[in-house]
């Protein structure tokens, strides 16, 4: 029989599709299972370059847009997770901007995560090819676990 092990750190990634809707359920089963820290990261694309804004944009209208974003982003943790949480005690909210796959890597890495759980879309064939997997490449770096929970079409049964 496998004993398990108790975590104490959970890292759920999201970018607030439907699939990470639907793998948030398994990362906050684990983290409540385990009266564990459920850290939820999101991570935003790089910043356009500095350069350009400046040539286009006047500081006030840069201030507005990252005021704009960082209520946007509460609006959408609030929304989709914290308000189905009733002990937000152990919840943590990170906001990173960057590569996703490096920046999730980065945070496990430095906050010493135990599991990281990450939907996955589940493409295949030329889309896969274009637009990637971040959660293939978080597998592949990942020194710890990663519970990959596949998009709800794909696991139902045929």
């Amino acid at each position: 029989m496998i004993i398990y092990p108790k975590y104490k750190k959970v890292l759920f990634c999201t970018d607030f599709s439907e699939i990470s809707d639907y793998a948030f359920d398994y990362a906050f089963g684990i983290a409540k299972r385990d009266e564990a820290v459920l850290y939820i990261l999101n991570v935003t694309p790089p910043p356009f370059q500095p350069y350009f804004a400046d040539a286009y944009l006047s500081k006030e209208q840069l201030d507005k847009m990252k005021a704009d974003n960082k209520e946007y982003l509460e609006k959408m943790f609030n929304n989709k997770y914290l308000n189905h949480i009733l002990d937000k005690r152990k919840v943590k909210i990170v906001t990173k901007s960057g590569i996703a796959d490096d920046e999730i890597i980065k945070f496990a890495q430095k906050e010493k995560i135990d599991i990281l759980v990450i939907g996955t879309h589940g493409r295949t064939g030329m889309e896969h090819a274009f637009l990637g997997s971040v959660a293939e490449k978080v597998i592949r770096r990942s020194t710890i676990p990663v519970f990959v929970i596949p998009c709800k079409e794909k696991t139902a049964p045929t």
